[in-house]
Formats: C-alpha cells, structure tokens, sequence
C-alpha cells in the first residue's frame, strides 16, 4: 500500500493549495496518509462517533466551524476531545477560517498537525483528493520502452539487447513520441494504466542508451515534438529471440495474449526476432490494428469467416480471363 507523509503534501503543494502551518510542523513527517478520501467530522462534532474514519484527512470548513460556535464550552470541549482521541493524520481548515483553540491543544498533545488553506472548501477538496489519488495509486516497474506510436501507448518488453531502445529511436525517426526508456513507472488510474520515466526529473527521462553509441538526448537531437512525459499504455509488444520463441506467437490473430499489470489485463503481442526483420513498421502495424479493433473492425476474425465460407463450398470456382489485364 503506498503512502505519503504530510510534509510531502505540504512540502509538494503548499503554494498551489495556499497551505499553511498552523500547529504540528515537527510532526509533519511522522504521519502518513494512507487514502485519498477525505472525512468531514460534522457528525462527530454534534454527537455520533458510530463511523469515524481515522485514516482520513479531517477538512474542517466553514459549515463545522460556524457549528461549533453553537455549543456551549463544556460540550465543546467534550466533543473536540473526542474527534481528536479518534485520531487523524492531519487537519485543514478552509477558507482561512480560525480554528477553536480546543483544537490546537488537542493537536500538541495527540502529536497531529494543523494546517490551513485560503481556498474555499469544495474546491480544495476536489484539488487535495486529486492529488492523493495519484500519488497513492498502485504502482510498479517495468524493464521496458514505452512509445506512443499514432496516439496508441506501445509498451516494448523483452530481455536485454533484444533491441527494444534502438527500435524507440526508429520510431522517434518515423514521427511517434518517446515516453520512457530502460524503467518505466506505471501507475493505475481508475481502469487504465498510465507509462511515465521511473527518474525525478522530467529533464532525465528524454534520455536513451544506444548500445554502442552511448547516452544520447531524444529532445535535443528530434526537438519537442519527439517526446512526451506520460501515455496511456493500451499495448504490450514483447520482443524475443526466435530460438526462444518456441511457436508462443500467433500467425492468424484470432486467439488473443494478455499482460497483466496491476490487475489490469492489456492486449500482448510476442514478436520473434529475426534478423532483418522491421520491428518499427511491425509496431505500427500492431498500433494501427489496436485503432482498427477499437472500431469493431477485427481482419483475423473476417479472414477466418471468409476462409470458412470458401472452404465450405463444394467446388472452389477458379477465375479465368478472356484476355491479358494488367
């Protein structure tokens, strides 16, 4: 299960989310947060602690703040103790609003940060669940290039030296996007996988080794148009050494392969090295028949109903031409 302290969320979105420390900042690092939901304790606050979610966020806006003017101190004070006994890995307050003192005592003595934004609620929480949501989504790396060949998110697989980085560049050559090359981050959004370059700055991951050239700069040598920072991966290409093959490839199409990534199964295609062979225009070949299948065109399966129809006739009619036509 990921997870992110709140100095990371402080620390990564404290000027676009207007963030500011009001109490805890020694115990930024300590807690964790686990999900991208957030809890509103409204309920809490008048009485009801039958559902508490403690692994949340608590977002304290202006309805609760207002609420809590309501009640006299004791019961206030009562009330408070108890949300923060429940416990929470942090608290913001929206709007800018002041927080009841109770609070920040509280707080000091649980070892809970505080912070607060000049954002209005609804919008704050729709921008901190987005970001949640992509940093603790499900992740994991591959050994792989990733291409987006004719908008389609080719992900290359296959042992070392089977000519997964050289075939990118051909492709960049021919007009497609680099994405990442050697690790590729995956992450799962939703149903979908999104390919990015496992490195921290965006800068390093225009970058590919050639064996036998070196490092060279996708960016600098093909310009902006070659590269892009993440893709949708919609298929898996996975190269092997005809030796190795041993007949797991299809030659029809119809009986299809699946990778499984991250529970999400994406169409494979296992493509036997030989030498000579155009791996680049194969992969395009492969990209532009994924955009035909998305429009419920399939040619293996017509192949095969067609074939079915020929055969089935008794007598196969030949064609005969009454003169020479070019």
């Amino acid at each position: 299960m990921n997870k992110i302290t709140i100095e990371t969320l402080y620390q990564e979105k404290k000027d676009e989310l207007s963030l500011e420390i009001v109490t805890g900042k020694e115990f930024l690092r300590q807690r964790k947060i686990t999900t991208y939901d957030i809890f509103r304790p409204g309920l809490a606050l008048a009485g009801y602690t039958g559902i508490f979610l403690s692994d949340r966020i608590l977002i304290i806006g202006e309805t609760e703040t207002v609420y809590i003017k309501t009640l006299a101190k004791e019961i206030k004070d009562k009330r408070i103790t108890t949300v923060m006994r429940l416990g929470t890995p942090c608290i913001i307050v929206a709007k800018g609003l002041d927080i009841d003192k109770k609070f920040i005592e509280q707080a000091k003595r649980r070892k809970i940060p505080i912070l607060r934004t000049s954002m209005s609620t609804t919008p704050f929480i729709h921008e901190l669940s987005a970001y949640l949501d992509y940093k603790l989504a499900p992740t994991k790396y591959v050994q792989g290039t990733l291409v987006d060949i004719y908008g389609v998110g080719v992900l290359f697989v296959g042992k070392p030296g089977t000519g997964k980085s050289e075939c990118a560049v051909d492709l960049v050559e021919r007009g497609h996007r680099f994405v990442a090359d050697d690790l590729v981050k995956i992450v799962k959004r939703g149903s979908i996988l999104v390919g990015s370059g496992a490195e921290k700055s965006n800068r390093l991951r225009h970058y590919i080794e050639i064996r036998g050239v070196g490092i060279i700069d996708i960016f600098r040598i093909f310009g902006v148009k070659s590269v892009r920072l993440r893709k949708r991966i919609e298929v898996v290409v996975e190269l092997v050494l005809w030796d190795e093959a041993r007949g797991d490839f299809e030659r029809i199409g119809i009986e299809k392969k699946i990778k499984e990534i991250l529970d999400i199964k994406i169409p494979r295609v296992v493509i036997p090295l030989t030498p000579g062979k155009n791996v680049s225009v194969i992969a395009e070949v492969i990209a532009m028949n994924y955009l035909l299948e998305l429009r419920g065109i399939n040619p293996a399966k017509e192949y095969d109903i067609e074939l079915k129809r020929v055969l089935s006739e008794k007598e196969i009619s030949s064609v005969h031409y009454d003169e020479h036509i070019e």
